[in-house]
């Protein structure tokens, strides 16, 4: 890593929405072949920060320097030019084109006026080796797996011979394995001089990677710390303003009714492996695994999004047969999906609207929607939750993913659960919204909800679970009590074949 002047030099940038302050005088410097993590709650600015070195918009005022010399970053394509490049979180590819074609699209290499394929295979083997990715330009992309796919495009990056490379929140579906081979790519491009700017909630991922971190919260630069600096307690201190700290939950007692019983359910992802279990009331249980494990589609089925092949499911004794999701939401269920923007709002609509879609048809009175009890029912999970919004009426794509997920919450929430399933329920969000999210768990288990959870995250497994369910291609491959929740337990357990 080069010292003295900066590669790239971010100075006072502002940038105003519609009641939001996005950006306040945000400064950060960048130096050729570093690895620079930002960091911050959800709605620190970090995205805009981004966006706007990408030319995907453009700051009110402030100015951008690239080795010493102030640019204008109007457009993609200018950014591009100037050699910076954002991978997005949701992957920008064409599943029906293969790897070469993505690679070079929108800028293929012509030969007499016609696309040279030719060159396209030779100049995409050549990136391949560079990513350490054994596959071939001719492999269509939707065929490969999500972590092959990111380094898809992390190849079309270095195709345009970009010097900074913008990725954000690069694991959030990948695999361990997957995770590691990415560390390794961004090692190399490290190697090579390129620099990266990484953008992650998984502090673990930021002490394994980065150089230096910048901190935002609020807009605003709220601290920087170096390599021999960088530790959890220092960078969540600096994220929400103060200290955190992780709290084991103590024992429940293990004397209420059971509320959910599941008898050989088998799903259309796993259709051999029948799967069994039960929940009490007020109980915690976690669902630990692998990718592909077949966590989703149990939630899935249980939630009637997916029918069952065969097999039983009982609420408080009553059978349930979940072939539609308003079967399971009649008989008490409820499911906050992986994808919150896709599966669990409409982003297009205000909060108000998305907290009551859930109870649209236990509210409305002969086709029609009271408004008071609309408004009332928004004001109180907003109140309940601390959802952070201007006002009910904010369209939710405007707020931060902490505060969407926690609608999608309120929005169950209102038809007041017996059962509670969700899934990767603090995905994408910071660490003060999951400690929010933690904090409604253990509120609603207080109350006698019974909660199912998956989570890809051992550490929330293992904080969370009154108990953990372990899956293996399909099957629970063991159970774990408080007392025997350990990582290598679990790990053990879901790599058992």
């Amino acid at each position: 890593m080069s010292g003295g002047k900066p590669l790239l030099d971010v100075r006072e940038l502002c940038k105003q929405f519609p009641g939001v302050k996005a950006l306040d005088r945000v400064s950060m410097s960048l130096r050729q072949g570093e690895v620079l993590a930002v960091i911050g709650e959800n709605g620190a600015g970090k995205s805009t920060l981004m966006k706007i070195l990408a030319g995907v918009q453009q700051a009110d005022s402030g100015e951008i320097a690239l080795d010493g010399e102030r640019v204008r970053v109007g457009s993609v394509a200018a950014a591009q030019q100037l050699g910076i490049a954002l991978i997005h979180q949701e992957l920008n590819l064409a599943d029906n084109l293969d790897v070469g074609a993505n690679l070079f699209l929108g800028r293929e290499p012509r030969r007499f006026g016609l696309i040279d394929r030719k060159a396209i295979a030779r100049d995409s083997k050549v990136l391949l080796d560079q990513l350490g990715l054994d596959v071939s330009p001719q492999t269509i992309v939707g065929t490969l797996s999500i972590g092959h796919q990111q380094m898809v495009e992390i190849g079309k990056a270095l195709s345009v011979r970009a010097r900074i490379l913008i990725m954000d929140e690069p694991t959030s579906s990948l695999s361990q394995r997957e995770t590691e081979q990415l560390y390794a790519v961004i090692r190399g491009l490290k190697a090579r001089g390129v620099s990266i700017v990484y953008i992650s909630h998984r502090l673990g991922e930021v002490k394994e990677l980065a150089d230096r971190v910048e901190v935002l919260r609020d807009g605003a630069n709220a601290g920087r710390l170096e390599r021999d600096e960088i530790n959890h307690a220092a960078m969540v201190r600096l994220m929400v303003g103060r200290d955190i700290t992780a709290s084991k939950r103590g024992p429940r007692a293990e004397c209420q009714p059971v509320v959910l019983a599941v008898n050989g359910i088998r799903t259309v992802a796993h259709p051999r492996q029948p799967v069994s279990f039960s929940i009490r009331a007020g109980e915690v249980v976690g669902i630990a695994g692998l990718v592909g494990a077949g966590r989703t589609e149990l939630l899935e089925t249980l939630f009637g999004v997916q029918p069952p092949i065969a097999g039983t499911v009982e609420i408080n004794g009553q059978s349930l047969a979940p072939r539609r999701p308003k079967d399971a939401i009649r008989a008490g269920m409820a499911l906050v999906p992986e994808d919150r923007k896709a599966q669990g709002l409409i982003l297009e609509m205000a909060v108000r609207e998305n907290i009551s879609l859930a109870s649209l048809r236990a509210d409305s009175r002969a086709g029609f929607l009271p408004r008071r009890r609309e408004q009332a029912v928004s004001r109180e999970m907003i109140g309940r939750l601390n959802i952070k919004t201007p006002s009910d009426r904010q369209t939710v794509q405007l707020l931060s993913g902490g505060n969407q997920q926690k609608i999608v919450l309120g929005k169950w929430l209102a038809i007041r659960p017996r059962v509670l399933l969700l899934d990767e329920p603090t995905r994408g969000i910071d660490v003060g919204a999951k400690r929010e999210i933690y904090r409604i768990m253990e509120e609603l288990a207080a109350q006698g909800v019974a909660i199912l959870f998956v989570s890809s995250e051992l550490e929330e497994v293992l904080t969370l679970s009154d108990r953990a369910l372990v899956m293996c291609q399909g099957r629970i491959s063991g159970e774990l009590s408080r007392e025997d929740l350990t990582e290598e337990a679990v790990m053990r357990l879901a790599t058992a074949v």
